[in-house]
């Protein structure tokens, strides 16, 4: 689903990430851990073609196509969805609005309404986008994007941050329906990558691979819930003692 060779990525005029490597099958959900700073974020908006992240080094080979050149909206296209940390506020924009174009006609208009049922956004649907919206508020609106675009690789920036017990769960919910974890492992066909700082969503979502990413590198990998149950322990100091 997504190979990543040697990649290098600036932001202005400071090198963030350095010789990341990776590779995602079809299906499998990836978590990256690490502390603030590490290039987490810079990994997931270069893989969505962010411009102000810039690819100095290295490719991003998605579904066999190489996608390094390409515009996010292209991305989009092909089939990269993302929930930012935090989203923009557009005025003017329905959240209904975003929803019939991120179907792009695939499916007809009930489902936008499923959606927003399912993620208790039915009274939003004719706000501006996010204009105004709470931290589980501004979540939830990302995922209803998600559902209706319906990506083979969905991105997930910190999809736990800033939001209550209760969304926590509903968007946990969402999040293992998206990556179609009511199938058997060999059914899945949506690949994901989660990127925590606290660890939270691995309560709710379960998770095939986790890596560190620190200092633009990743430096170890392993299962998601032993790689957390180390940091917690010990924090990220542990491993550049590994190292």
């Amino acid at each position: 689903m997504l190979k990543i060779e040697d990649l290098y990525v600036k932001v202005a005029d400071s090198l963030i990430l350095q010789g990341v490597n990776l590779e995602i099958n079809e299906g499998e959900t990836h978590v990256l851990l690490g502390p603030n700073g590490g290039g987490k974020t810079t990994l997931l908006m270069s893989i969505m073609g962010m411009p102000k992240y810039k690819i100095v080094q290295g490719r991003i080979i998605f579904k066999g196509i190489d996608v390094t050149s390409l515009p996010a909206y292209e991305r989009a296209r092909l089939g990269i969805g993302i929930m930012f940390q935090k989203p923009p506020s557009i005025r003017g924009v329905k959240l209904s609005q975003i929803g019939e174009i991120a179907l792009r006609g695939r499916e007809d208009g009930d489902k936008i309404k499923s959606y927003a049922e399912a993620l208790n956004l039915v009274s939003h649907m004719d706000r501006d986008l996010n204009y105004g919206f709470s931290g589980g508020e501004l979540k939830r609106s990302e995922l209803f994007q998600l559902l209706c675009q319906k990506p083979d690789l969905v991105l997930l920036d910190e999809p736990e941050s800033g939001v209550d017990l209760d969304n926590i769960s509903l968007i946990g919910g969402v999040i293992n329906n998206l990556l179609n974890k009511e199938n058997k492992i060999r059914e899945r066909k949506t690949s994901g990558i989660i990127v925590t700082h606290t660890g939270y969503i691995l309560e709710y979502v379960n998770a095939d691979k986790g890596h560190i990413l620190m200092d633009g590198k990743i430096i170890c990998n392993g299962t998601p819930r032993d790689l957390f149950e180390e940091v917690k322990k010990y924090g990220y100091g542990r491993c550049i003692e590994c190292l």
